[in-house]
């Protein structure tokens, strides 16, 4: 017996070099991961790092965003995304007999266990299930595409005078962007609505992976089942993820964008940003008026990597692309449901979390504002930044308010977080928009 434990160590210890492969280091310019992450987590490099080769300046890195949103050449059309294989299988995604819910199928990873472990050995370096299944409520989501008169829709938000900007909210966007956080009545809770695990924290221009299992451990069916978060999810198979790929948007996929408009303005953070914008003379005081010019701000098509009508703001911002020029990077995805969803489906490895900038600020599950590492499709974004847990309203409310009232900087408190809204405009569009912690 001793003998036969002894030669099972010793056929785990040789197969050490079978092991999953940890990401390989990209070949990148450390320049562009530098400029990236300066932006993004605002993360100001230690004393030991400042004289690395790659470490640049704001201005630097303001300069490489702004020509992610022009008419940068060399993009390959008609090329696919990377598919390298992912510590979680896609197949483990599965439809309900009844069609009505997709899930992360938890037998078919345990049975791949099985089959590749008879032994009873634990497979080293492949990341756990998820500890119970995650189900998407999808049955409603193609009468998002039916005609306008057969949608349905929630009552109107019931807030009285909340929506009403005060005149200290009127003079100071910090105060308006947290009145728009108060409003918020769909935000989740963490460890009710939804559980996460941020795993290690890491620097930028690391690329170990330091998270053992899913950013999402959990979340509850029923946050499916409202409205804007259901009608916000049936748009993200809309779009081609491939930068500088013709996007092309069919009569059912524009129906999916106008329900979506119609849900959200029947809530308290698009009403509020109505009645500030109006007050301010930069939208119509007609609600439908005001209602098309979100259509149009969020949705309009527009020319990205060097071709036209190949992004939009809410395809950069909410679903995310994958940039060809020279080697593949993932720009934009900065929404949490597209994050989940990517995640629960296998396409998305969650990484770890960023160090904050400022020490003793390490994330924990409560944590609702992220700065996180991942590859999406095999291609990795190096730092991102996320509110986890907001409504689709809000962020919606919260990025168009700033693009209007705001500059390229937007520092703001969102009730216990400090946040600068980096707002960048492609001519009178949305460019880019996401949140960065400020401590």
């Amino acid at each position: 017996m001793e003998g036969l434990i002894k030669g099972l160590i010793d056929v785990v210890i040789g197969n050490d070099d079978n092991r999953d492969e940890e990401p390989r280091p990209r070949d990148r310019e450390e320049q562009s991961r530098s400029t990236w992450a300066q932006v993004v987590s605002g993360e100001e490099q230690d004393e030991g790092d400042r004289d690395r080769p790659n470490g640049l300046n704001q201005n630097q890195w303001n300069r490489q965003e702004q020509s992610h949103l022009g008419n940068a050449g060399g993009y390959n059309v008609d090329s696919e995304p990377s598919r390298r294989p992912h510590k979680a299988a896609h197949e483990g995604y599965e439809t309900n007999n009844d069609g009505g819910q997709h899930g992360y199928n938890q037998n078919y990873s345990r049975r791949k266990d099985e089959e590749e472990n008879q032994d009873g050995w634990e497979t080293v370096g492949k990341k756990p299930p998820r500890q119970q299944p995650h189900k998407i409520q999808m049955g409603q989501w193609n009468g998002y595409k039916r005609p306008a008169a057969e949608q349905e829709y929630s009552d109107e938000a019931e807030v009285g005078a909340n929506i009403e900007p005060s005149g200290k909210e009127l003079s100071d966007l910090s105060q308006a962007c947290n009145k728009l956080w108060e409003l918020d009545l769909n935000r989740l809770v963490p460890g009710k609505d939804y559980e996460i695990d941020c795993g290690g924290g890491k620097k930028v221009h690391q690329r170990e992976d330091l998270a053992e299992g899913s950013l999402f451990t959990w979340l509850s069916e029923d946050i499916f089942r409202r409205p804007t978060f259901s009608r916000f999810c049936s748009l993200l198979d809309n779009y081609n993820p491939n930068a500088g790929c013709k996007e092309v948007i069919t009569s059912e996929e524009k129906q999916e964008q106008a329900a979506f408009i119609e849900e959200i303005s029947r809530t308290a953070p698009i009403k509020y940003l109505h009645k500030y914008l109006s007050r301010k003379g930069i939208v119509s005081e007609s609600y439908q008026e005001f209602k098309r010019t979100l259509s149009t701000l969020w949705f309009d098509l527009y020319g990205r990597g060097g071709t036209s009508a190949s992004s939009s703001a809410f395809e950069h911002v909410f679903v995310g692309e994958i940039k060809q020029r020279g080697e593949e990077e993932v720009s934009g995805f900065h929404n949490w449901l597209q994050f989940y969803l990517e995640e629960a489906k296998g396409r998305v490895d969650y990484q770890g979390y960023i160090f904050p900038r400022r020490r003793g600020q390490t994330p924990e599950a409560e944590t609702q504002l992220l700065t996180i590492q991942f590859e999406w499709n095999g291609v990795l974004k190096a730092v991102s930044s996320t509110l986890v847990g907001v409504s689709p309203e809000f962020e919606i409310a919260l990025y168009t308010l700033c693009f209007y009232m705001g500059g390229e900087d937007n520092r703001i408190e969102l009730g216990p977080y400090q946040v600068n809204i980096k707002c960048y405009s492609f001519g009178e569009r949305i460019g880019s928009v996401f949140p960065m912690a400020e401590c």
